[in-house]
């Protein structure tokens, strides 16, 4: 079956790979098998030289990649750019890093030497989307590649061009063509080989009811699996804060990569004495927003897919069904191209999907609240816990919130939620389980062993 790569500027098919048979990716599961040993006995410097020499590489073909972004899936050329440094950034760190997060640690007991000591798994299999092509790869290969296991790469497939640059990224650096290869594949026929021996653990970034499905297909088997899902982030503006600077920041974090983002502000949370204020704040903001060609000066390009920015709008027109208030935007633009424009809704309520469920587009939803009491509430009010953001002046008081009282796994304060080398990153409740980045995500997929010497 082909895979197609559609450019979503203009709905021009742009290239068409054949999917790869099973017996073909058989093959590559088994070399990857058979690969892993020899590179796990290596050194942690010989593992960091390569890691250091992916990190150039990529730095050296920026300007190719970030085409390859905005082709096959919309990314402005500058968010393009930004990506691979960060993909380049993530590599040194574990190269810098790697060998001290997975350093025996010795445990005090009455034997004579007892310590913990971290040994890689074997071939993890990543199911990885669209929205940060690069970005959601690396994050999870690097760690991979430092702790001496091998993995496999199903990609969207809407963005295989993507898959087969990194492929060759990770290759010119000096990975072992059999350690790491891109597979071709839909994208659900990918849970069918999480159950193949040559696996010993998934981890996937994607929707809910798909990390559902991996998490049963894992749990069957016994595999390790991390899932970092969707969200429905709240952006709490308390009463004290600086309005104009909190609101360009959640606008900020709503627009990121035209809003396809799982940690993107979705829900501002705000206070209703200063409504008028708030509606102005926003609508101004998202109105500077320029939308058009990704390899043009436009701050936004178009969603990823046709089929995409219509569920998007069909989402906006059931909140306004249900009594949602339409400030901005909200209209399918004539013309070709997967475009939708920066949309405000206010008197968001329960029952819409733009508070019930993740909205993966440029859509801002206001939600008004009396106090700080209220606006927790509506903030953990969800099925959701990537990320969420709490501003206020009080810097004291905005760090006990997001400590102690807002349900994500990741909680910001004054500033919007990213992810960040050095940070372990991931969610609880239906945005998932386990962590990315940091010491926690390198020791995601290692055998955490008890050594005791009598």
């Amino acid at each position: 079956m082909p895979l197609d790569s559609v450019n979503p500027a203009t709905g021009e098919r742009v290239a068409r790979r054949e999917a790869m048979p099973a017996h073909e990716i058989e093959g590559v599961l088994e070399a990857a098998r058979r690969a892993q040993p020899a590179w796990a006995e290596r050194t942690h410097g010989e593992r960091a030289d390569v890691l250091r020499a992916m990190a150039q590489g990529l730095r050296g073909d920026v300007e190719a990649l970030a085409a390859q972004m905005a082709t096959e899936m919309g990314k402005t050329l500058d968010a393009g750019r930004g990506e691979v440094e960060k993909c380049a950034w993530v590599c040194d760190y574990y190269a810098e890093h790697a060998e001290r997060f997975l350093a025996a640690e010795p445990i005090a007991t009455d034997a004579t030497s007892s310590y913990v000591a971290f040994a890689p798994l074997g071939v993890v299999l990543a199911i990885m989307p669209w929205n940060f092509p690069l970005w959601q790869v690396f994050r999870f290969l690097a760690p991979t590649l430092a702790a001496g296991n091998a993995g496999v790469l199903k990609h969207a497939s809407n963005v295989t061009g993507c898959a087969l640059a990194i492929e060759r990224v990770a290759h010119a650096a000096g990975v072992p063509r059999d350690l790491f290869r891109a597979v071709l594949v839909e994208g659900r026929e990918a849970g069918t080989w999480i159950e193949h021996p040559a696996i010993a653990a998934v981890t996937l970034t994607g929707s809910t009811p798909a990390g559902r499905d991996v998490a049963q297909r894992a749990g069957r088997a016994l595999k390790k699996c991390v899932l970092e899902l969707g969200g429905s982030d709240a952006y709490v503006v308390l009463e004290d804060a600086d309005l104009e600077a909190a609101l360009e920041t959640c606008v900020t974090s709503r627009l990121i990569n035209v809003g396809q983002s799982c940690i993107a502000a979705k829900r501002f949370v705000l206070p209703a004495r200063h409504r008028a204020r708030c509606e102005e704040i926003v609508v101004e903001a998202m109105r500077r927003r320029r939308v058009g060609d990704p390899f043009g000066d436009a701050d936004l390009g178009p969603l990823a897919r046709a089929d995409l920015r219509d569920e998007l709008h069909a989402q906006v027109d059931a909140c306004l069904a249900r009594g949602a208030r339409l400030l901005l935007g909200g209209e399918v633009p004539a013309g070709r191209g997967a475009y939708y424009p920066p949309t405000v809704l206010t008197d968001v309520a329960p029952g819409m999907p733009a508070y019930d469920d993740e909205l993966f587009g440029p859509v801002a939803a206001l939600v008004f609240v009396e106090d700080e009491d209220e606006a927790v509430r509506v903030a953990n009010a969800t099925s959701f816990g990537l990320g969420a953001a709490v501003f206020t002046r009080d810097v004291a008081r905005g760090e006990a919130i997001a400590r102690d009282r807002l349900e994500a796994g990741s909680c910001f304060v004054n500033a919007f939620v990213r992810s960040d080398p050095r940070l372990p990153f991931g969610g609880i409740k239906a945005s998932g389980f386990g962590r990315e980045l940091g010491a926690f995500g390198i020791r995601e997929f290692v055998n955490v062993k008890t050594v005791v010497v009598a």
